[in-house]
């Protein structure tokens, strides 16, 4: 059995656990924390802080965390829609740039868009978050919830639910560091922002389902994507009917 010392040990989970630097990224696509670059001079709106100190304990939500299918006529506020961004990929240590949810190598090659329908002060168009700032740019104007509902299969909590989020992924990014391993951490990571939504959503009292069945092409074409971005997961997110 190979040995090794536990001074090389440690530097390698070091290594693994630090922020890439921007040698790491995809080449002009972010800055040295992996944040999204701005598509232009595109609207852009703050979000509320974030609650740190919720009522429901997490093994609370983790016993009532169901899938949601069905939803209420009722709008998300500006507060909520900032929260569940904020569980996806919100920053959760400024000096280092670490967020909610855990990324190989902090390669952070996930982007999450919300398609706004009916949210409080907030226009219906189809939006990315920004996590440093904590804050949403407009991609596009108008409902896109018609369009993800058309790639999505016509599955029905696509076009009922106040608010559908899409996440994305750069794989590019993390193949930097990882290769060929990064398809498979990328999918992972993938899972770790659902599990955080819908946990949030269990905090909020509101429901969600996680949504894996749609024409890939459909819906990098419905969400504006960059080439070498593509689509992984969407998640309508409404008040349980």
């Amino acid at each position: 059995m190979l040995r090794v010392p536990f001074s090389l040990l440690l530097l390698m989970m070091m290594t693994a656990a630090a922020p890439a630097g921007p040698g790491d990224r995809e080449t002009g696509g972010d800055n040295e924390r992996g944040a999204p670059r701005s598509r232009g001079r595109s609207e852009s709106i703050e979000l509320p802080k974030p609650d740190r100190d919720g009522e429901l304990s997490v093994e609370q939500a983790l016993e009532r965390r169901r899938s949601v299918r069905e939803y209420s006529d009722e709008p998300l506020t500006l507060a909520e829609l900032g929260q569940l961004l904020w569980a996806a990929q919100g920053i959760t240590e400024p000096r280092r740039g670490f967020r909610a949810a855990p990324s190989a190598g902090a390669t952070f090659p996930m982007e999450v868009y919300a398609a706004v329908g009916e949210v409080e002060d907030v226009p219906a168009g189809l939006y990315r978050y920004l996590p440093d700032g904590h804050r949403i740019e407009r991609v596009a104007e108008g409902d896109h919830r018609p369009a993800l509902f058309e790639a999505g299969l016509r599955q029905a909590p696509l076009a009922e639910a106040p608010l559908v989020l899409a996440f994305t992924a750069v794989v590019q990014r993390t193949a930097s560091r990882y290769g060929a391993r990064a398809e498979r951490y990328v999918q992972i990571e993938a899972g770790h922002l659902s599990q955080n939504i819908y946990l949030q959503c269990e905090a909020l009292g509101l429901g969600t389902v996680a949504i894996g069945a749609f024409h890939d092409d459909e819906l990098s074409r419905a969400l504006a994507l960059d080439d070498g971005e593509r689509p992984l997961y969407l998640m309508p997110v409404g008040r349980p009917r």
